[in-house]
């Protein structure tokens, strides 16, 4: 058998060979290893192949918790002609909840505050999920 090494032609005339050199830098960390769950379930010996972790979302109490607070302290600043986010979708509940059999009007207020304030909500815990569990599993 023989081996051949192509070179193709880049920008500018420049060659490039197949065998690349490998570039380090101080200031990136080393490349994270990837978990294969199927090596995992070989290794364990157990002849279970699961695609995931059964704990995989992983989730942390304290994440709900300082995502909640990290959500209530600025929506309850007050930057809505003088009212906050959080008071403006509380009032609303009080409003719709004021002729209760009735549902509310599609163009009742209290959609706009449900869905904003909802939307701050999920995006706030998503990050503080993505950072608190990259924190602790050192991707960053």
């Amino acid at each position: 058998m023989t081996t051949t090494f192509a070179t193709v032609a880049g920008l500018g005339g420049a060659l490039l060979s197949s065998t690349s050199s490998r570039l380090t830098s101080g200031f990136v960390k080393s490349p994270v290893i990837a978990r294969n769950p199927l090596r995992q379930a070989v290794a364990m010996g157990n002849g279970r192949i699961t695609c995931f972790e059964r704990n995989w979302l992983r989730a942390d109490y304290s994440v709900i918790g300082f995502g909640l607070i990290g959500w209530l302290a600025p929506s309850s600043i007050p930057a809505i002609n003088g009212k906050s986010l959080t008071g403006l979708f509380f009032e609303s509940i009080g409003a719709e909840l004021a002729h209760f059999p009735t549902p509310p009007a599609l163009t009742s207020s209290f959609w706009l505050w449900l869905v904003t304030w909802h939307l701050g909500l999920f995006i706030v815990l998503t990050f503080g999920q993505i950072g608190f569990k990259g924190r602790t599993e050192d991707y960053f």
